[in-house]
């Protein structure tokens, strides 16, 4: 029997198969949950809407996280079919692609600077905002954040400050939400080629340097932060909340790579 049985948990941010959001939905189905799903436009609609049918979900409406309106009227549609449900999934980071080239100083922007918060980081309480009387109890929240948020990444930029901005985020909405029974985490996902990732500059010869640098050996994958997130919106992590936990090969415990078997380093 799946761990997630008679788990209803909604799904954002899935754009593609090789989505994060693909794998966490992957993983949940399997392990017995219902499934809901968001996408942002008329564009992604038929899209979307294929991608819960994977997953045997007919469940599927736009949300436009931008639009207090949008998300409003996506819960509205959401409570006629589950009135209540166990949690969400924040997969959703958006930065123009100007922002995430070079120089973070000369690339910064006050517009860009706002937009990347607002999408990444103020979405994810303005989700819970909205649905909080309808969650139940037990119910988890789980956000996608990366190593950017801690360290200086090369092209990353603005998205590193949202991105410590959405794990702060984390923390504040644990302790808010703690109280009503609900849980809240973030999972820093190691690198993993999709399609917001295309848009880094230089992010194929990251993805060389970070395998050279993980304990594991190897790229984690979206089964791998699908299996991280199950388990954060069950009963088995029922004493866990407030936390951001490193699903990356071990990526950011490293300082160095080896060069060669006998343990010499430059």
């Amino acid at each position: 029997m799946g761990f997630l049985i008679g788990k209803r948990i909604l799904i954002t941010g899935i754009a593609s198969n090789r989505s994060i959001a693909y794998g966490i939905a992957q993983v949940m189905h399997h392990e017995g949950a219902d499934l809901a799903f968001s996408y942002q436009n008329s564009k992604l609609k038929e899209r979307v809407e294929g991608f819960a049918a994977d997953f045997n979900s007919s469940i599927a409406f736009p949300c436009d996280v931008a639009d207090d309106d949008s998300i409003d009227r996506f819960f509205n549609h959401l409570v006629d079919l589950w009135p209540t449900f166990d949690g969400f999934v924040h997969s959703i980071a958006y930065a123009p692609i100007d922002q995430l080239n070079g120089d973070y100083i000369n690339a910064v922007t006050r517009e860009g600077f706002t937009i990347a918060h607002e999408i990444s980081s103020y979405s994810f309480v303005a989700m819970a905002k909205a649905c909080r009387t309808i969650l139940n109890p037990k119910a988890a929240l789980v956000t996608l954040s990366y190593l950017g948020a801690e360290r200086a990444i090369p092209n990353y930029n603005v998205m590193g400050l949202a991105k410590a901005s959405l794990e702060a985020n984390t923390r504040y909405m644990a302790n808010a939400m703690g109280p009503y029974g609900v849980r809240v985490n973030a999972i820093s996902a190691g690198p993993i080629r999709t399609l917001a990732a295309s848009g880094i500059k230089n992010f194929k010869k990251m993805l060389s340097c970070c395998v050279s640098m993980m304990p594991i050996r190897r790229m984690v994958t979206i089964e791998d932060i699908g299996n991280t997130a199950a388990f954060l919106c069950s009963n088995l992590s029922a004493g866990i909340t407030g936390e951001i936990i490193h699903v990356d090969g071990g990526f950011n415990i490293t300082a160095m790579n080896e060069i060669d078997s006998f343990g010499t380093y430059d």
